[in-house]
């Protein structure tokens, strides 16, 4: 049984929530709020994050009011399968990421990429645009290192919604990525999803673990 024909099921790891998903029914939510410009952040859940949020009450926070979080780590599958989520499967940020392009090309949705070095989105956008022939990367941006100014990020808000942008992949990497997006909830129209490596893997810039290493 696919997923998504289950109901859905958050459990809570450490104290930070994590769902029950699947790839196709985070693909059909992430279409469902794009096609609508809705603004909502979805987080892929490691091992790292539960470790973050058991430190930090303002990360927990951060992660338990996301719109969706996806256990990215088979701990995370193992833990939700041990608190009562039978039927519990990865959804793998790297491995989402291509999915919803995929589909964003049927759906004819904007995308956009903000995060990574200067040289590393301009390989990412060369390669997806290569890969997904059709796709609209309507923005792209490689961020300074630094906090920016709130006139700087006001002005990366209003680049964002000029560019019609309706799904927003973030590759800060954590916790820095999931902090941006839910500072930007309810001022970015679109769904923001906190895929971090999966710029490099994309861009070919770092190769991928072999499967039977991610299992």
């Amino acid at each position: 049984m696919d997923m998504a024909e289950l109901a859905p099921l958050s459990k809570h790891i450490l104290g930070m929530r994590v769902d029950r998903t699947s790839y196709r029914d985070a693909v059909e939510r992430v279409l469902a709020w794009g096609r609508n410009g809705h603004s909502r952040y979805i987080c892929v859940a490691t091992v790292n994050n539960v470790m973050e949020a058991y430190d930090s009450a303002e990360f927990q926070a951060i992660m338990n009011q996301a719109d969706l979080v996806t256990p990215d780590g088979m701990p995370l599958v193992w833990g939700l399968r041990m608190l009562g989520a039978s039927g519990a499967t990865r959804v793998y940020g790297p491995a989402l990421t291509p999915a919803v392009l995929e589909a964003a090309v049927r759906e004819r949705l904007p995308v956009g990429f903000y995060g990574g070095s200067p040289g590393a989105l301009e390989k990412l956008r060369a390669a997806v645009g290569t890969r997904y022939p059709g796709l609209t990367i309507a923005y792209a941006l490689s961020p300074p290192f630094r906090p920016l100014l709130p006139a700087e990020d006001d002005g990366i808000v209003r680049q964002i919604l000029d560019a019609g942008v309706r799904i927003l992949f973030i590759g800060l990497s954590t916790p820095k990525q999931e902090r941006w997006m839910a500072a930007h909830r309810g001022r970015v129209p679109a769904v923001m999803l906190g895929v971090g490596a999966a710029f490099d893997f994309l861009s070919g810039s770092k190769p991928q673990a072999p499967a039977w290493m991610q299992s």
